[in-house]
This record gives structure tokens, C-alpha cells and sequence, in this order.
């Protein structure tokens, strides 16, 4: 990310559509995420603008988005959900692991339940899923520009 510090990984649980799983790719590209992690029987990645990203870019396949959490990362869930908090207001953790459930779907509660953070994206309608990576990843690389990196200024640690 921008600050040189920590870093923003993708997760996808249980995608649907070839093309939001390319265009969450590319915007992991675009936005300097770590790696784009994908659960469930999903194999495919279907965009012209992801078309070969795979070559360039960490792509894993895992049974659990969980699974891929790094090592002291933070795990957000991006969800419409009762108590998310509105991403507007939210502080990105310096090290993030940020899960993004089904097209037509929601994330399910034991996922949720596991998450350190839930957030929501304020909207009239729901986003589309490639949509929504966008956003939260540009909405943190932002946040970080805005207040000169992430963490607390203590670069020493």
C-alpha cells in the first residue's frame, strides 16, 4: 500500500461469476493488494481485463477464506449486516485480511462470528461484488493518503 507499511489482502467467499472475480483481481492489482484468496468450488477468472493477471499476481484457491488470514493480519468482513460498521467511519488495520461474501448471497454468521471487524458499505443497493473490492480498497489507500500511512506514526516498529 502507499505507506509502506502492513498490507491489504483479498478474500472471496464463494463467488458466482467469472467476471467479478476478474474484477476484483484487477482492482487488487490497481490498489496494491498483497493477494486475492477465493473459496468454494469457484476456478475461474472471466474478464478482459484480468486475462492473464493470475501470471503477475498471487491467486490462491482454499476450501476457507480463514485459511488464508496472515499472520497477525486483521480480518474485516465487508457485509451488509446489523451492526456493521459504516465504512466512512471505519480505521483500516494496518495488516488486513478483507472477506467479501456471494453475489446474491451474504456472508453466513459462524464466518462473521470469526471476523475481528464487519463493515458495510453505505449504498441505496447492493454493489456489485467487484464493485464493493474497489471501493473498500480505494477507500483505505485513500485513508492512508489523507493521514500519511497507516498505523500509529511509530515507524520504528
Amino acid at each position: 500500500m502507499v505507506s509502506g507499511r502492513g498490507f491489504a489482502a483479498v478474500a472471496l467467499h464463494n463467488p458466482q461469476d467469472g467476471a467479478n472475480v476478474g474484477g476484483a483481481l484487477r482492482a487488487c492489482r490497481c490498489y496494491g493488494a498483497a493477494f486475492l484468496a477465493v473459496s468454494g468450488n469457484f476456478r475461474g477468472v472471466n474478464h478482459p481485463a484480468a486475462v492473464k493477471g493470475h501470471r503477475h499476481f498471487p491467486v490462491l484457491f482454499t476450501e476457507s477464506v480463514l485459511d488464508c488470514a496472515p499472520f497477525q493480519s486483521e480480518v474485516v468482513a465487508v457485509e451488509i449486516v446489523e451492526g456493521a460498521k459504516n465504512l466512512r467511519d471505519f480505521k483500516h488495520p494496518e495488516r488486513a485480511l478483507y472477506v467479501f461474501g456471494p453475489e446474491g448471497g451474504s456472508l453466513d454468521e459462524e464466518l462473521l462470528r470469526s471476523c475481528d471487524h464487519v463493515v458495510a458499505v453505505d449504498t441505496k443497493l447492493c454493489m456489485n461484488l467487484a464493485a464493493t473490492v474497489n471501493v473498500v480498497l480505494y477507500d483505505r489507500q485513500s485513508k492512508e493518503l489523507d493521514v500519511g500511512g497507516s498505523g500509529d506514526g511509530d515507524k520504528d516498529k
